[in-house]
């Protein structure tokens, strides 16, 4: 018998069970703010302050390396979801175009990752809530507030999809916001807390300029800073940008819908980040703060 006709080894990845079909209610608006509202977070309202510390106004650099990155990442997963909508996302694809072991650990690394960024927002939450309600402690209102996202979650897909919808909605406005009223502080020469006059300007003549730490740097104390360090902050606060692809096997019509949110979401959060950290720092904030 020749080598061709001998029977194959069937490979490790060959029967990969395929997901369960969803029922597939998300449709284009609510895959778009799912994505944005997730990547809008604790790394903006509450990381933001470490990344400046970190590099100063080249955090704007970072933030634009990151996005990028995120991007690639982003239409990589994207254009698998189109191909192959299959629930599951990077760990299906991971299982049945690599293997068995890689579809393993990748779907549970993702687990831990959210369980790990899960007590982290919430411990984000409980210190907003207790630093406007010092009566309030923050245990408490992480609880209340990991029984009302566990809710949300068990209520099916097309209410969550709504849930995602006006509460990312609700992120947008208050970054919206907090833009315009930057701007207002720099167009309109309004007081800051330094008593340093806000201006774009700032960027180059504040502190050591617009690179006041380099590309990585040693602090006296033995702590380490610059750009780079400030890009794992970065690269956290993209996180959620990746839900685009999850999604994927519970939307209405992924050929049409994920190629339009990823093609869209990327430039979005980019504008919000980036008209964000360059406004609102130098116009709210004690100066210098590098």
């Amino acid at each position: 018998m020749s080598t061709a006709d001998a029977p194959k080894k069937p490979r490790e990845n060959d029967d990969v069970p395929v997901p369960a079909t969803l029922r597939k209610s998300l449709k284009n608006r609510h895959i778009q703010l799912i994505a944005l509202g997730g990547a809008i977070g604790t790394g903006l309202f509450y990381g933001s302050s470490e990344s400046i510390a970190l590099a100063g106004p080249s955090i704007l650099l970072a933030y634009l390396v990151g996005g990028f990155a995120i991007f690639a990442i982003v239409r990589a997963l994207s254009e698998m979801s189109v191909e192959d909508p299959k629930a599951g996302a990077f760990s299906y694809y991971a299982t049945r175009y690599w293997s068995k072991r890689a579809g393993f650990i990748s779907g549970w690394n993702y687990w831990f990752n959210y369980i790990l960024v899960s007590m982290v927002e919430l411990s984000v939450v409980g210190s907003f809530v207790n630093y406007w309600f010092p009566a309030i402690p923050t245990w408490v209102s992480a609880a209340v507030f990991l029984v009302i996202i566990c809710a949300a979650n068990l209520l099916g897909v097309s209410k969550f999809g709504e849930f995602e919808f006006w509460f990312a909605i609700i992120k947008i406005v208050a970054v919206i916001a907090m833009i315009i009223g930057g701007l207002a502080v720099i167009i309109f020469v309004l007081p800051t807390a330094s008593g340093v006059r806000a201006s774009f300007a700032n960027w180059f003549t504040v502190g050591n300029g617009f690179f006041p730490n380099g590309l990585m740097g040693q602090n006296s104390d033995g702590s380490w800073t610059g750009l780079l360090m400030a890009l794992v902050v970065v690269m956290f606060s993209f996180g959620g940008t990746e839900l685009i692809g999850i999604t994927a096997g519970e939307t209405e019509d992924p050929k049409t819908t994920i190629p339009r949110a990823t093609n869209d979401i990327i430039w979005r959060i980019l504008v919000f980040y980036i008209g964000a950290l360059g406004v609102i720092p130098w116009a709210f904030t004690r100066l210098p703060v590098f």
